[in-house]
């Protein structure tokens, strides 16, 4: 059986609405810690790299 054939019977809001809810319901904790943890590496990315960016301009201007 498909996932086509599983969902052929059903009416569009069942698939469409009610679905997508409770995979939001039993997985949404987990979605938003992987979410979170994605914004959390983003930013200390790009911390690093403003700290990198202002320490050489400070050293460049300290020694030139």
């Amino acid at each position: 059986m498909t996932t086509k054939g599983i969902f052929q019977g059903l009416p569009w809001w069942v698939t469409w609405i009610a679905i997508p809810v409770l995979v939001l319901a039993v997985f949404g904790g987990l979605i938003m810690s992987v979410i979170g943890f994605v914004v959390s590496l983003v930013f200390k990315a790009l911390l690093l790299v403003v700290l990198i960016a202002g320490l050489i301009y400070v050293v460049r201007k300290f020694t030139s």
